[in-house]
């Protein structure tokens, strides 16, 4: 996919504008449009069509303003980009108003907020092409961060392995649903299904000897009759279980040490 890049804008301006704090105009009227209306306009436009098919003109046109006037309120694409993110993130990591993660049901806890985050890129696929080398700090970002943070909180780990658990999640549904994202992409620009795809080629395949491929004969054999090629939910189950598995080793073993013994890193603690 090609990439959009995040945080190439003003960053003052930028977290002026997300934050509600950048200054009024001192001159002329009082615009009857918000920022939070264009970049919702932006939004929408993205979810529709791409992200290839956002542009400052555009977004103008949607509201019914010069590209002028929108120049007065966001001073750039660059910057819309970021505004965009934010507006969004809530999707990311549950409702606004942090949930009462108990540190019992963590499995649960994760589960759920990684699934809430497959679901959030599948509304809004275009995030996928934009990369966040620098972190968009708006109030639904971090809000969406403080979220997912709060599966890991109490269960005997250290705010670092906190945000590291959150990076490893995370970085695991951005890969898993870019796989689903693609598909979809696929079909729209072909025609075709992945399934019609392969009933397409199959009987050329089926006069090719595959012999000197064993395994991958006999698995792939098996895998297509059983779930094909368009199960992702399996695979995103299977991936997603093995995550929690390793993830509750870190935390039984957290349990099991005794206080005062060698950090997740090795190192002793300070004296």
């Amino acid at each position: 996919m090609a990439e959009e890049i995040a945080g190439l804008g003003d960053p003052i301006r930028t977290l002026e504008l997300m934050w509600g704090r950048a200054p009024a105009p001192k001159r002329g009227p009082k615009s009857r449009l918000s920022v939070a209306e264009l970049v919702a306009a932006a939004v929408a436009i993205a979810d529709a069509e791409g992200i290839g098919a956002v542009s400052t003109r555009r977004v103008a046109e949607a509201v019914g303003i010069s590209p002028m006037s929108f120049y007065t309120h966001i001073p750039d694409k660059a910057v819309l980009l970021d505004l965009m993110l934010d507006a969004v993130a809530t999707g990311q990591a549950g409702e606004p108003t942090t949930p009462d993660f108990h540190p019992a049901n963590w499995r649960a806890n994760v589960t759920l907020v990684a699934r809430s985050f497959r679901s959030f890129y599948l509304a809004h696929p275009w995030a996928l092409q934009i990369g966040t080398h620098r972190p968009v700090l708006g109030p639904n970002t971090i809000r969406a961060y403080d979220n997912f943070l709060s599966v890991f909180d109490g269960l005997g780990l250290s705010e670092v392995e906190m945000d590291l658990c959150v990076i490893l999640v995370a970085n695991y549904v951005h890969g898993a649903v870019r796989d689903v994202v693609r598909a979809k992409m696929v079909k729209a620009q072909t025609g075709m299904s992945d399934d019609e795809w392969w009933y397409t080629i199959e009987p050329f395949l089926q006069t090719m000897d595959f012999s000197p491929y064993p395994v991958a004969s006999r698995v792939g054999a098996v895998v297509g009759e059983l779930y094909g090629l368009g199960d992702h939910d399996l695979a995103f189950d299977f991936g997603l279980e093995r995550i929690l598995d390793g993830l509750e080793r870190l935390i039984e073993g957290k349990a099991a040490t005794p206080p005062g013994a060698a950090t997740v890193d090795g190192k002793p603690p300070s004296a």
